[in-house]
C-alpha cells in the first residue's frame, strides 16, 4: 500500500488544484471542522459535522434564470470537476443513497452535473473523535485514505482513483494497518442491528400513535436533524424577481416544519407535531425500506449529536426497540 506523510498529501492536493476544485476538511479559527478549499484553513482530516453531500446538493442553489425577453438559462457549469475528501464509510453510504434518489425517474441535472465528474475520497482509520478508529468503506468512492499515526494509506477502487493515486508521492509499505479493528466496526454493527429491529417493528405496525405524541413533546422544530442528515433530500423553491430577470432557487426543506406539506387549500396532512415526528422516523426506517429496499438512515449519528432535546434517530429507535420488541 502506498503511504503518504501529511506534507506529501498537502503537496498532492496543491498539484491537482489545476485540474480539480478541491474540497477538504479544514479547521476554522473557532475550532470548527468543515468542508472547504485548502486555502480556507489548515487540513484537519476527520468526520464532518455537516453532511458532505451538500457539495452536490447545496443548501441553496440556482435552478434557472428567466430573462425579461423570455430566455431561460440554467446555471453555468463549473469550470473544473470537484475533488472531495472527507467522506466516512457512513457518509459514502449516504452519498450512494442520494445518488440513487436523484437518478430515479427523470434524473436531476443540477445534482448530476456536479456529481458525475467528481472524484470522491473517503477517510478511515484513526481519525475519528478522540482518535477512535473509523471503519474502512472498501468502496463507494474513488480513493480511501486510511489514517494511522499521522500517516495516510491509500486504497484506490476505480480508474479515477488509480490515476489520482499514481500522482501521489509516497512510499510502499506491506504492513500498513487497514483500520479494520474490531473496536471500529462492532459499535456500528450493533447500531445498525438496533435500527433494523426498530424498522421491523414500524413495518409491522407495532408502534402506537401515543408514542409519537410523546416524542413530539420533545421536538422544538429546530430542523437540525434534517440539516445534518446525509440522506435528506427534500427541498422547496423560491423566486426572486427584478425588472430584467427572475431567479429560481431551491433550498433544503424540513419535514419538522408546520408548512412542509400544507396545501393551497389550507389542509395539512402533517398538521400536528406528532405526525411530523412520526414521518421523520418512519420515512428513514420504514418508507425507504419499502421504496428503495434499504434503510434511509446510514448510522452516521449526526442527528443524535445535533438534536438539543435528545430525539435523534438512534435515541428514538432505541426507545422503540426497548418498548415494543418482544421480550425473550
Amino acid at each position: 500500500m502506498k503511504v503518504l506523510t501529511v506534507r506529501q498529501l498537502q503537496a498532492f492536493l496543491a498539484a491537482i488544484a489545476g485540474d480539480y476544485d478541491v474540497r477538504v476538511p479544514v479547521r476554522l479559527p473557532d475550532g470548527t471542522r468543515m468542508l472547504a478549499r485548502p486555502a480556507e484553513g489548515p487540513l484537519d482530516i476527520g468526520p464532518l459535522p455537516r453532511k458532505p453531500v451538500e457539495v452536490f446538493f447545496p443548501q441553496q442553489g440556482l435552478v434557472f434564470t428567466a430573462e425579461a425577453a423570455g430566455d431561460i438559462r440554467p446555471p453555468a457549469l463549473a469550470a473544473k470537476p470537484l475533488f472531495v475528501l472527507g467522506f466516512t464509510a457512513a457518509d459514502l453510504a449516504g452519498l450512494a443513497f442520494t445518488d440513487r434518489f436523484f437518478a430515479a425517474g427523470l434524473p436531476d441535472d443540477l445534482y448530476g452535473n456536479r456529481r458525475q465528474t467528481a472524484a470522491i475520497v473517503g477517510i478511515a482509520g484513526s481519525c475519528g473523535a478522540e482518535g477512535n478508529r473509523l471503519p474502512v468503506a472498501g468502496g463507494n468512492c474513488d480513493l480511501e485514505l486510511i489514517v494511522d499515526n499521522g500517516a495516510y494509506g491509500v486504497a484506490a477502487y476505480t480508474e479515477t482513483g488509480r490515476a489520482l493515486a499514481a500522482r501521489m508521492r509516497g512510499e510502499e509499505r506491506e504492513n500498513f494497518p487497514e483500520g479494520s479493528a474490531t473496536d471500529s466496526t462492532a459499535p456500528v454493527t450493533e447500531i445498525r442491528r438496533m435500527l433494523q429491529r426498530a424498522s421491523d417493528l414500524l413495518l409491522a405496525d407495532r408502534v402506537p400513535e401515543a408514542f409519537w405524541t410523546e416524542m413530539a413533546d420533545y421536538c422544538i422544530a429546530c430542523t437540525a436533524c434534517n440539516l445534518v442528515c446525509p440522506t435528506c433530500t427534500c427541498f422547496g423553491v423560491e423566486d426572486r424577481c427584478w425588472p430584467e430577470r427572475t431567479e429560481r432557487s431551491r433550498m433544503w426543506d424540513s419535514c419538522q416544519l408546520d408548512g412542509f406539506m400544507r396545501e393551497a387549500s389550507g389542509h395539512n396532512p402533517l398538521g400536528s407535531e406528532a405526525l411530523r415526528t412520526r414521518r421523520r422516523i418512519h420515512h428513514k426506517l420504514a418508507a425507504d425500506v419499502v421504496r428503495w429496499g434499504q434503510l434511509g438512515c446510514v448510522a452516521c449519528g449526526r442527528c443524535d449529536t445535533a438534536c438539543p432535546t435528545g430525539i435523534g434517530m438512534f435515541a428514538v429507535a432505541k426507545e422503540i426497540v426497548a418498548r415494543y420488541a418482544e421480550k425473550k
